[in-house]
């Protein structure tokens, strides 16, 4: 039986509103979950900060001395890691990892089950560490479960062990259908958004190497009455280097809470992802996101969109600006009824998709302890 969750993310919790957030408030519905991010470097000493999130759910930021050098700082999260587990009881382990890198520093922390949750191809991101690929190896012998974030990943990870399941992320459909109503889920459109001619292609996510900066530049020259919003943080490139334009709207971060309001105001939703090595394999959750909001979607050709949304005819793929911009022309003329949207996103849910996950992870559960494996302790007692 699986007791407490802990689950170590190179994501923050409050970043971005994606998987991990999705996922865990789900665990959280009926046993603790720890959310254990990686540190920041502002502290005299190694801390822990924890706060609860919601409930059973839990937030964990360990803060470390700036400039420690990487081998003291992975023992200080190995002491700050174990230190949380004993002094918080958890019990019966459910190890949940997103980044490989993470294995160095909670080896020692005992688990009943160990799932890779692998959302993305961490290596082939912008500052990915050296040594990411050997930790995923060894990720790799000591999980019980793989996860992928799609089924490019799906492909590209299977024959690393013998456990590999797909799911591609899902979707929260009544949270974006509120972008269907006329003025939106709060009633008002947001201030910021308010004056921005129409049409308006719209874009939330986070905006960093895996954007065609160029493609949006061409589309706006090209087009000056196309508008582009453009909603999230940006993360991992200059900020100097996002085209300055009359009809590119930089909006900044938003809650996942306000995504509707400013959805409903959007005529397209767009995904203009370059088409690099970060991009390989990703499987963008928006997809779904925006399909739920009754929007039409363009998107670059990314492998995971045009199979399946591309060839379902649930999203239209262009990589150059002129091709692009007609193919937003295009989605413009679109009824606002499709049975197969509907019919997708009728079958389609974080719920389904985390109860087939905890069916999987209970069954490994059940099987340990069929055999005698079962783990009852937290961390080992090296520390």
């Amino acid at each position: 039986m699986i007791g407490d969750v802990l689950c170590l993310s190179h994501l923050r919790w409050g970043f971005v509103h994606q998987r991990p957030n999705h996922l865990m408030a789900r665990w959280a519905r009926d046993r603790r979950v720890f959310f254990f991010e990686e540190p920041i470097f502002d502290s005299l000493s190694p801390r822990v900060e924890l706060e609860r999130i919601d409930g059973s759910l839990h937030r964990a930021v360990p803060h470390l001395p700036p400039g420690l050098p990487n081998e003291l700082a992975e023992r200080a999260q190995q002491r700050l890691l174990a230190s949380l587990v004993s002094r918080e009881k958890l019990r019966n382990l459910l190890a949940w990892y997103y980044t490989p890198m993470a294995i160095a520093w909670s080896d020692q922390v005992h688990a009943s089950v160990t799932v890779y949750d692998c959302m993305d191809e961490l290596s082939h991101f912008r500052g990915a560490p050296s040594a990411l690929r050997e930790r995923e190896r060894v990720l790799f012998d000591r999980a019980d479960l793989v996860f992928t974030g799609g089924h490019s990943l799906y492909e590209a990870k299977r024959r690393h062990h013998p456990h590999v399941y797909a799911f591609p992320s899902s979707v929260d459909a009544q949270h974006f259908a509120a972008a269907r109503e006329p003025e939106g889920k709060h009633g008002v459109e947001p201030a910021d958004q308010r004056a921005i001619p129409h049409p308006r292609l719209g874009f939330f996510g986070v905006i960093d190497e895996r954007m065609d900066l160029e493609l949006l530049r061409g589309v706006a020259k090209l087009r000056p009455d196309l508008h582009l919003v453009m909603i999230g943080p940006t993360a991992k490139i200059d900020p100097k280097t996002l085209p300055q334009m009359a009809n590119i709207h930089w909006l900044g971060s938003k809650r996942y809470e306000e995504l509707p309001s400013y959805l409903a105001g959007w005529d397209v939703t767009i995904m203009p992802f370059a088409r690099n090595d970060a991009t390989k394999f990703i499987s963008p959750t928006k997809t779904l996101e925006y399909l739920a909001a009754g929007k039409p979607v363009v998107s670059t050709s990314i492998r995971d969109v045009v199979r399946p949304y591309g060839e379902a005819r649930l999203a239209r793929i262009a990589d150059e600006p002129e091709a692009f911009a007609a193919a937003v022309d295009a989605a413009l003329g679109d009824p606002p009824d499709n049975p197969a949207r509907e019919e997708l996103l009728a079958e389609t849910s974080w719920d389904k998709t985390f109860s087939h996950m905890r069916d999987l992870v209970e069954d490994v559960a059940s099987k340990r302890t069929r055999h005698g494996e079962h783990v009852e302790t937290g961390p080992c007692s090296t520390f």
